[in-house]
């Protein structure tokens, strides 16, 4: 029987159907890039690329934030937060069988994980902690920064231990070197000025970029706290889902 109107395409289909912009978020989806680099890993024009940016920026699936490194540039990030939404609600516009069920929990096994920052003094420690928290202290990381602090910012200890529960009133910050013998499986980067320097790490460790603001220049602590918790808690599925060589 036909259908007696028309029923509107959900958001997530509209944007993910175009092979380009599905290339796009596939892309965004491990990490933030500048359109230089997303331009090279999808082979298209730039002009065209930036048109379905534009597209994706617009739907609210994708944001962008100016390099802190260079102002000329703007790092492109995916939202997963609006995309879980997006796809949370897809299935039962369908049918409300296709509703998604919790997957029973595991035992997981962790990969290691280095956090990094020009300072390892906010950024990375915070994510150094909010990580470990998250996994019950499961978690194999670190963190480290290119040109460290004499000590975590005060603020940066406050939000941690305010909001969430956890005390690095004792932890120092620590140089790229002291970490340089280790073997990790994810380097992530939160400063747009460290990405650059970025050195090679024995095992070929997957690199991921969060192109998150320097808190001690905005006075943002609990954002970007806000921020770097939301980041982790959307990289534990990826952590658990990497495969079972990695997690060793």
């Amino acid at each position: 029987m036909a259908s007696s109107g028309r029923h509107e395409v959900p958001l997530l289909v509209r944007m993910a159907a175009h092979p380009l912009r599905w290339a796009l978020l596939t892309e965004l989806a491990g990490g933030d890039r500048r359109v230089r680099e997303l331009v090279a890993a999808v082979g298209e024009p730039q002009n065209l690329v930036s048109y379905h940016l534009r597209l994706l920026r617009s739907s609210g699936l994708v944001g962008s934030r100016r390099s802190s490194f260079d102002g000329r540039d703007s790092y492109y990030r995916l939202d997963l937060e609006r995309c879980a939404g997006e796809l949370a609600a897809l299935g039962p516009a369908l049918h409300p069988a296709l509703a998604t069920r919790p997957i029973p929990p595991a035992e997981p096994a962790w990969p290691s994980v280095l956090f990094l920052c020009t300072g390892n003094s906010a950024r990375s420690p915070i994510a150094e902690a909010l990580l470990r928290h998250r996994s019950g202290g499961r978690a194999p990381v670190a963190s480290a920064g290119s040109r460290p602090k004499d000590e975590l910012h005060p603020r940066a200890v406050g939000v941690l231990r305010r909001t969430y529960g956890i005390d690095v009133g004792r932890r120092r910050p620590r140089h790229l070197d002291e970490v340089a013998g280790h073997r990790f499986h994810y380097v992530v980067s939160l400063c747009d000025k460290v990405r650059e320097v970025v050195p090679a790490f024995d095992g070929q460790p997957r690199l991921v970029h969060w192109s998150v603001p320097d808190p001690a220049r905005t006075g943002g602590f609990d954002e970007v706290a806000a921020e770097i918790d939301a980041r982790v808690g959307q990289l534990v599925p990826v952590l658990l889902a990497s495969p079972s060589e990695v997690r060793t």
